[in-house]
């Protein structure tokens, strides 16, 4: 019996694989599009300038010295440009928010001490999810998990305001010095905002039934710890998609802006009204940002043809932060949570940290 079984094990015919080789094979195959992708990409960015010209001043045959050209010229660059930068953060971006979910943000956060929750609360907010559907399940979960309120709001303040997005796209088109400037006031504003917040003792106005629920009701956000391999790339290109859908018409609008100004509005009038010695620039540069709904892709190259065009850097910064942490879609969210005492109080503390950092770059630079 036991020559019978071994004779038929040797010539039985073998599987091709095994599953642990299977799984090698796909996740080379994962790896290798990647690569290609990657190398791809680099060839098409490098090469936008002289494309955008020819198409500019060779297939619509404008000079080079015309205000139109100017603007046209800008406008074919940057559109690929800050579409491409915007692809490649989205899908890097997603594939590491399937390691770093809410349910694991909150375990992170949960019990530590008020600054260095607060400090953490931050960092973790640039790279979580929140967006208008996102802010109440996540705020929710945080109060009903015992966070502190001013850790919450720390976490809250950083994760729009330090955009992943606007962060890599800073660094393409302006270049590490100002992503950096961005990166460490934006964390500043976040930590100290909430730091303040949570010193005020505010949790009485946070909605009654937001207390009354019970921390095993969130359950529900936790994401499966055995997603496998395919499942996390697939995320990725899904993020990806779902955040090109939400900002190719801002992208184009806030480019379109960018490149009017480029070539229509004189260096000289930028400078007397965004300048650094116009004491008003500042808070007129965020009551202009308030209102606006837009998001990083389009924010971001209107924010480079301000510079270009002699605003102070500590007034675009103002007007950049209050475009992406003050937007009223926002603030009308965070209502079905919060008393308007408290975004009373989130709005002027968030504000005065803003007006502080534009008035601090422009007298230093």
């Amino acid at each position: 019996m036991t020559k019978n079984c071994s004779c038929q094990k040797k010539f039985s015919p073998k599987k091709p694989f095994s599953n642990n080789d299977s799984s090698a094979i796909n996740k080379g195959k994962y790896f290798s599009f990647l690569a290609l992708g990657i190398i791809s990409w680099w060839l098409i960015y490098t090469h936008l300038l002289p494309i955008s010209r020819f198409i500019t001043y060779d297939l619509l045959s404008l000079s080079s010295k015309t205000r139109l050209g100017e603007s046209l010229e800008f406008f074919f660059y940057d559109v690929p440009k800050v579409l491409m930068l915007l692809i490649l953060v989205s899908y890097f971006v997603g594939l590491l928010r399937t390691f770093i979910t809410p349910e694991k943000t909150k375990k992170i956060i949960h019990g530590k001490k008020e600054i260095t929750g607060n400090f953490l609360a931050a960092l973790l907010g640039i790279i979580t999810p929140f967006c208008s559907c996102s802010a109440i399940p996540l705020f929710i979960g945080f109060v009903t998990a015992g966070i502190p309120l001013g850790v919450t709001f720390s976490f809250l303040i950083a994760a729009p305001m330090i955009n992943e997005i606007a962060l890599v796209l800073l660094y393409g088109l302006l270049g590490w010095k100002i992503a950096a400037l961005y990166l460490c006031t934006g964390l500043s504003i976040a930590i100290f905002s909430g730091i303040i917040i949570g010193h005020l003792k505010m949790e009485k106005y946070i909605e009654s039934w937001v207390k009354s629920l019970d921390n095993k009701q969130n359950e529900n956000e936790k994401l499966n710890n055995k997603i496998n391999f395919k499942n996390r790339f697939d995320f990725a290109w899904q993020s990806t998609f779902s955040i090109l859908k939400r900002a190719w018409l801002f992208m184009i609008i806030g480019i379109a802006v960018g490149a009017g100004i480029h070539g229509y509005i004189p260096q000289s009038f930028m400078a007397s009204v965004m300048g650094k010695n116009t004491w008003w620039s500042v808070p007129l540069a965020i009551i202009i940002g308030v209102p606006m709904y837009s998001n990083a892709a389009g924010i971001v190259p209107i924010v480079q043809v301000l510079l270009s065009k002699g605003a102070a850097l500590g007034t675009t910064l103002a007007f950049m932060m209050s475009v992406i942490a003050l937007s009223l879609p926002e603030v009308i969210i965070l209502r079905k949570v919060l008393k308007m005492q408290l975004i009373y109080t989130f709005i002027i503390v968030v504000t005065l940290g803003i007006l502080i950092v534009g008035y601090l770059f422009n007298f230093l630079l």
